[in-house]
């Protein structure tokens, strides 16, 4: 996949079409905006699709599993620069993560969604956790043992790892040895029904 350069400008191109429609105010104004609404819409679904379909592709070529960060309620956790605002609050990422979710679902691969606290500020090596370990945007220095990289690359580790612990909390098998009702329910043949 290429990189979002494209659909940036495309966004910001519409939003500048958007907002000189709206101060012009008239009904001729009202339906462009309408079919404009409805094409972004298409667009960013579509874009969508290819990206979770690239992503689930790959996990099924290498044999991997996918996880990603559950971003449930970030708009209300997080705190925007005024110029971020609208890239943050049109981010359609629970679609993402449902179709990436069901993608992944039908072709077989495995995955999990993991907490996002601490990803792009915990070292991968030594577990420090810490607020001094980005001392830039998009720089990470770990003060324990000194690790250094791109913030994203870090965050990526740690979600990768995370991922890894679900996936086998996912697939642990019941190995406590005791009765389980659920189990002793499946085990049982049905209940034949008293008819000749």
């Amino acid at each position: 996949m290429g990189g979002n350069g494209h659909v940036r400008t495309l966004r910001e191109r519409r939003h500048r079409q958007r907002r000189r429609l709206q101060k012009k105010g008239t009904s001729a104004a009202r339906r462009v905006l309408r079919r404009l609404s409805g094409r972004e819409h298409r667009m960013m679904t579509d874009l969508n699709h290819q990206i979770s379909k690239f992503v689930v592709r790959e996990a099924e070529r290498t044999g991997r599993g996918i996880a990603l960060e559950d971003l449930q309620g970030i708009r209300g956790r997080v705190r925007a620069h005024r110029l971020q605002r609208r890239t943050l609050h049109t981010w359609a990422f629970a679609q993402q993560i449902t179709f990436t979710r069901y993608k992944a679902a039908c072709a077989g691969v495995a995955f999990v969604l993991i907490d996002p606290a601490y990803t792009s500020q915990a070292c991968p090596e030594c577990g420090c956790v810490s607020r001094a370990n980005r001392p830039a945007r998009g720089r990470f220095v770990c003060t324990g043992c000194g690790l250094a990289g791109h913030a994203d690359h870090i965050a990526a580790r740690n979600i990768a790892t995370r991922g890894i612990a679900g996936w086998a909390a996912i697939n642990q098998p019941h190995a406590t040895g005791l009765p389980s009702p659920r189990r002793d329910r499946e085990s049982k043949p049905p209940a034949s029904t008293g008819g000749s």
